[in-house]
């Protein structure tokens, strides 16, 4: 961490913004400015890893930077500094404002109240004395607590509760939940809370957006090892015999992940149906479906479209579930979501509108986003969105799997190597090109008969990819 110069008269502090999304944190990649350095104002000053992407910061402030706070590999929370800028014409003064004067963190509170969309939730939040950490300690994980009007004189100094803080034994006891803010309403529905089990510490007893943070931090997706009071074996202890070499807090991207599985495990009754597709023929042609000087499309955009030309006939496969789960949004199209395999995890990029695109059109797409992709430089804008998944594993070497259904998507498509193996025809045993197709789908949505259909289709095309030549 940098050594801060003296602040100058008027510094001011620039705290992590929110970035969207729900996100809580982003993890320092690299500083692009030092200590002394004149800035100006929206030019970048660091690389952050969030849960979606590695985005470049850029300052709010133009000035000469005083304190760094934070060194590359520190988890920064929302809210919390991120660096210091001064004018230097100006006199030295305090680097931050006392903490009685924060007019962004009241206006920020009187936007929750009146349940504004203009919030930029990130600004305002109480300040924390803490910085950027690598491995926080169980009692440091909680989400930072807004601030709390102070109760009324002969009233208690305990947390005020409301009705969900305790389980009702009768439905009549399920009063509603003070919930002022659409904003906190709905990040509590994106982390899959139940607003009646979070215990209110705001005004009037509401729900704040520092409730839900810190019921996310406490719940079963950040495992027991972040609940305040659970410790659990560190580095150098013995467990079973074995020495624990390390003990490292998941990245932003990995329990991004982890909490979307666990959603779709935990929503989605899903069912799965494969089937072993003889590719040869497609196998054979794409080499002369390259046009002269050119590359021949990847099997993965083939495949694509193939996918595509299918769910046309079968819509309700790339539909979505309303929040309530009782009705079947459709649309008129396709946004294909692609697994990409990155070394910082899975992502899951997306083709807007892809139905529209040509097959070779959807190879130029889906180079460039792959390289983009495992290049950490995708913007979050373009991992979410999907209506249906595209799953290829069998770039990794895997002949099946049965996948987990990319939430809020109702269905995803994983596709195995394709391998030379022994094959019936006419008869006769000879080698073909196999390759496994599965199909994981919420039962919800439709049954194993639709599915099975939309399943033949794919197969046909992929085994008679002369039937789709016009379409492609």
């Amino acid at each position: 961490m940098s050594t801060p110069l003296k602040p100058h008269a008027g510094a001011r502090v620039f705290r992590l913004p929110d970035l969207g999304e729900g996100l809580t944190e982003a993890g320092l990649v690299q500083w692009l400015v030092a200590v002394g350095d004149t800035i100006t104002t929206d030019q970048p000053i660091a690389e952050v890893e969030t849960a979606k992407s590695i985005v470049e910061l850029p300052s709010p402030f133009a000035g000469v930077v005083t304190a760094l706070h934070g060194t590359a590999g520190d988890t920064i929370d929302v809210g919390a500094p991120v660096l210091e800028v001064a004018d230097p014409l100006t006199s030295p003064a305090p680097s931050a404002p006392s903490p009685g004067a924060q007019p962004e963190h009241e206006a920020y509170r009187e936007e929750e109240r009146a349940g504004s969309g203009n919030v930029l939730i990130g600004y305002g939040t109480t300040a924390r004395t803490t910085k950027g950490r690598r491995r926080p300690s169980a009692a440091s994980v909680s989400a930072p607590r807004e601030q709390v009007s102070p109760p009324a004189p002969g009233a208690s100094h305990a947390a005020p509760r409301t009705s969900e803080a305790r389980a009702p034994s009768d439905p009549a006891d399920r009063r509603p939940v003070a919930v002022r803010s659409p904003l906190v309403r709905r990040l509590a529905r994106d982390l899959g809370l139940d607003v009646h089990a979070i215990t209110a510490t705001g005004a009037d007893g509401a729900v704040t957006r520092a409730d839900v943070l810190r019921a996310a931090v406490d719940s079963a997706v950040d495992g027991a090892a972040h609940h305040a009071g659970t410790t659990g074996p560190r580095a150098g202890e013995t467990v079973d015999g074995l020495g624990v070499r390390a003990r490292e807090r998941m990245s932003p991207l990995r329990r991004a992940v982890s909490a979307k599985l666990t959603r779709s495990r935990s929503e989605i009754p899903e069912a799965t149906v494969w089937v072993d597709v003889d590719a040869t023929a497609l196998w054979d042609l794409r080499g002369q479906m390259a046009p002269e000087g050119g590359k021949a499309p990847s099997l993965t955009a083939l495949l694509a479209r193939f996918v595509l030309l299918a769910l046309k006939d079968h819509p309700l496969l790339a539909s979505r579930l309303s929040e309530s789960g009782d009705e079947i949004i459709s649309f008129d199209g396709v946004n294909l979501g692609i697994a990409a395999d990155t070394e910082r995890g899975l992502l899951v990029p997306v083709l807007p509108r892809a139905h529209e695109l040509t097959v070779a059109q959807l190879d130029t797409a889906l180079r460039e986003l792959t390289v983009t992709a495992r290049s950490g430089a995708m913007p979050p804008e373009r991992l979410r969105g999907s209506t249906f998944t595209l799953n290829n594993y069998g770039g990794l070497g895997v002949d099946g799997s049965a996948a987990i259904i990319n939430h809020p998507d109702v269905a995803i498509l994983g596709i195995g190597r394709i391998i030379e193996r022994p094959w019936v025809v006419d008869g006769a045993i000879v080698a073909r090109r196999i390759v496994q197709v599965s199909l994981a789908f919420d039962h919800r949505v439709c049954d194993g008969g639709y599915a099975a259909g939309f399943l033949r289709r794919v197969t046909e095309l992929i085994e008679h990819p002369l039937r789709a030549f016009g379409r492609v």
